[in-house]
Formats: C-alpha cells, structure tokens, sequence
C-alpha cells in the first residue's frame, strides 16, 4: 500500500520538471528568433552587395559607350532576374570630369518585413 505523501511528492516532481521544461522552451525560443534575424541581416546585406556591385558594373559599361542620355539622371535597373524579392536598383551617373565618374547607387531589397537601403556615392576611373 502506497502512502498518499509518497504520491504528493511524485506529482511535485512532475509539476516541476514540465515547468522546468517551458523554461527551457523560452530560452530556445528566444535563441532561435535572435540567430533568424542574424540570418536575414546577412541575407540581406548579401543582397544589397550584389544590387551595389550590379549597379556599378552597369555604370562603368555606359560610361565607357559615352551614351549621353544615361548621365545625370536616375536609371531605374530591371533586377528580377537576379531573383531578390522586393529588390531595386537604381543608378545616377554624372557626366564624367578629367579622369574619373561620380555614380550615385540606390538600392533597396525587402525580406519578410525587413528592408534593407543603401545610399551612396562611388568614384569610377575612366582610365587605367
């Protein structure tokens, strides 16, 4: 015959192993939400580096072709073939002085509810 205080102390326990559980549960809860915004971070500033570097490559092949219609006015990109979801580019390039080009590159990419912009300036030599 078990005594009702053995029974008592058994369900104690086990009260308090399932919260020692949820404990445990909010822990890796809050680990694994803290490394996803890591990852999109980083996937989006991938992102951001690859529009940055297409807008520049696209820079220095019109600047070399001296296509006056593409200076000094923003270029809205096409980027859907490089499969970034809500992801634009646009370039600005100033009409080139002595040896070098001013571009302005605006960049926008979107993951979930996160976006991502980059703003800036680069100088392009003209010449090697």
């Amino acid at each position: 015959m078990k005594h009702p205080q053995q029974n008592g102390f058994v369900l104690i326990l086990v009260v308090v192993a399932i919260a020692l559980i949820g404990a445990e549960m909010i822990v890796l809860t809050s680990s694994a939400n803290k490394i996803l915004f890591q990852s999109d971070t980083a996937y989006l500033q991938a992102c951001e580096r690859n529009l940055v570097t297409s807008g520049l490559a696209w820079a220095k092949r019109n600047i070399k072709n001296e296509g006056k219609e593409t200076f000094d006015r923003p270029i809205g990109l096409d980027v859907s073939s490089m499969s970034i979801h809500g992801a634009t580019l646009s370039v600005n390039i100033v009409t080139p002085k002595d040896e070098e080009a001013e571009v302005q590159i605006n960049t926008s990419c979107t993951h979930e509810r996160r976006t991502l912009r980059h703003n800036d300036k680069y100088r392009i030599r003209l010449k090697h």
